[in-house]
């Protein structure tokens, strides 16, 4: 059965209702989610990995598989995720980026770690390394928002972080590790600047937690 076609009046009258949400569409800059964009009209993002080693970390001799963050489906995806209120969640119109969250936080930390120079072995799980500690990752908060009476947003990035000793399975230590950095601009490439240095400043910190309490549940299971 062919659909029908609307009479032209109403054909008209829709038209008129329609114009101006898509005015203020074009305006707000942000879309609700829907892959309404072309793909070749799409400019896609990467955050540049930048971690420091501190000389303070200590060294550990043991090795750590790093698991994949757990993250909700509506927040681990490749649109650019704003809020401009708390109650509001749209995306930025005409961006992705070109890897998940969670992909771009496992990789900042496995390279933070791989460059630290300050630990045996270190993999993601599943890789087949024999691992004394595993690192278990949720990714609650990896967006943008607009704090109240503020023009310009903040990169938000939450992580949970849980250290696991893998032979009794015991929760060695447990942290939330939190980033809000503020934009320079409203423009979607400084917003991705501002997730950059969260990352950056979020990967640093998990390395030397992750470090200091493996090296201190090692010395009390020393102590007799």
């Amino acid at each position: 059965m062919k659909p029908r076609a609307l009479p032209r009046s109403h054909s008209r009258l829709l038209a008129r209702v329609l114009a101006p949400v898509a005015a203020v569409a074009l305006l707000a800059g942000c879309s609700i989610l829907g892959d309404s964009e072309p793909t070749h009209s799409l400019t896609r993002y990467d955050i540049v990995h930048d971690v420091q080693p501190d000389p303070a970390w200590p060294r550990a001799d043991w090795q750590l598989a790093v698991t994949e963050p757990q993250a909700a489906t509506a927040l681990d995806t490749l649109r650019i995720v704003v809020r401009p209120t708390p109650n509001e969640f749209q995306t930025y119109q005409g961006a992705r980026w070109a890897r998940l969250p969670s992909s771009m936080v496992a990789d900042s930390l496995m390279q933070s770690l791989e460059s630290s120079g300050r630990i045996a072995g270190v993999a993601r799980q599943g890789t087949g390394i024999s691992a004394d500690y595993r690192l278990v990752l949720e990714l609650r908060r990896f967006e943008s928002e607009y704090p109240v009476g503020e023009a310009v947003p903040r990169a938000v990035i939450d992580l949970q972080a849980k250290l696991l000793h893998v032979k009794d399975q015991r929760i060695v230590a447990s942290r939330s590790f939190a980033q809000s950095v503020p934009a320079d601009s409203p423009t979607v490439g400084d917003v991705v600047l501002a997730f950059q240095s969260g990352l950056n400043r979020n990967s640093r910190d998990i390395v030397g937690w992750t470090l200091a309490e493996g090296a201190r549940y090692q010395q009390q299971a020393a102590s007799p």
